[in-house]
């Protein structure tokens, strides 16, 4: 998987360290001082993920739980973001995180019980009155390689006896290897990124396809573990409405819509250095097929009556096969 593993100094003898450079003993592994002193200082082009990875071992430094963005998740309550890593081995071809950060290396943090005494505070301010959203996903992916980082167990302690705080794990992988092992909780939830079969290929290149997610969701649905979903992004197609339903006709025969903790809707979009970077990496990307414009948060989308059509369109799908209506959220839209 990887060419080299560069480890900080400082982290060599935590524990997992450790238990990283150990699953990975045939390949190099190099001492450093500080992740930033390699990771990204030479620009290292994107799509050489594909055959030049690397992987960075440390400690994050500074903020490490953020306050996400408006319309990230459920109205209502706050919502929070924690950098676990960076970067992923999936290659979606409209992933912002190609216009992101100056390489596509893989960086995996270990300061676990830092990023979760953040959280603690975080949750004590607000108080039991509101219930605090922690999200993990945001730069890399929650689950591909949970059975090699190995954090979970440790989230799922901290978590599973909050009454006022919420975990999500964001993912478009399959491996629920570690989920398996772990006694479910209601405020943690994994939450499923899905899109019809035909558009997984075109664009979610590397990543497990539909059938394969919908068997994951249904084992650990089976086990108790809360599912949600985000349909998202939504990338239009001549025969999308259809695609849609037939996917949705599928989720439905693997998990109950009354067991879904709830769906958001996104049509996809960028932020003009990534969508410029997407259309150099490709050019050929469906995604170019229809007119995408500068939108209302300075992000490139489609215009609005399209999107808000898009948007409703598969509302209207979900909702005709059950889905409450109060389950269903606009993600990053007005």
């Amino acid at each position: 998987m990887f060419e080299k593993i560069f480890y900080e100094k400082d982290a060599f003898s935590n524990p997992r360290t450790q238990y990283v450079l150990n699953k990975f003993k045939g390949i190099p592994h190099v001492e450093i001082s500080k992740i930033e002193d390699i990771f990204g200082r030479v620009k290292k082009p994107y799509l050489q993920k594909r055959t030049n990875l690397n992987l960075f071992i440390g400690e994050k430094k500074g903020q490490l739980v953020k306050e996400t963005p408006n319309a990230y998740g459920l109205s209502g309550d706050p919502h929070y973001y924690f950098i676990h890593s960076y970067n992923c081995i999936y290659e979606c071809d409209y992933c912002y995180l190609q216009g992101y950060f100056h390489s596509p290396d893989l960086v995996f943090f270990i300061n676990h019980e830092e990023i979760i005494e953040e959280m603690r505070q975080i949750i004590k301010k607000n108080g039991s009155h509101k219930t605090s959203w922690f999200h993990a996903g945001e730069y890399s992916d929650s689950l591909a390689l949970s059975h090699i980082t190995g954090e979970l167990p440790l989230y799922f302690d901290f978590f599973r006896d909050l009454k006022s705080a919420k975990l999500e794990l964001r993912t478009k992988s399959a491996n629920i290897k570690e989920l398996k092992s772990l006694r479910p909780s209601k405020n943690i939830i994994v939450s499923f990124s899905l899109s019809p079969k035909e558009q997984i290929k075109d664009h979610d290149l590397k990543t497990p396809p539909l059938e394969t997610r919908l068997k994951a969701m249904e084992t650990l649905d089976k086990l108790g573990h809360p599912i949600a979903l985000h349909l998202d992004p939504i990338i239009f197609c001549d025969d999308f409405k259809s695609q849609y339903e037939e996917m949705l006709e599928s989720l439905f025969k693997y998990i109950s819509p009354e067991r879904i903790e709830y769906i958001s809707l996104g049509v996809v979009r960028f932020t003009k250095d990534v969508y410029n970077q997407m259309k150099k990496n490709y050019p050929s990307s469906k995604v170019h097929q229809s007119e995408l414009i500068k939108s209302f948060d300075g992000k490139v989308r489609y215009m609005r009556p399209m999107r808000l059509w898009m948007l409703q369109t598969i509302k209207n799908i979900c909702l005709l096969y059950g889905v409450k209506e109060e389950k269903l959220y606009l993600c990053m839209e007005e």
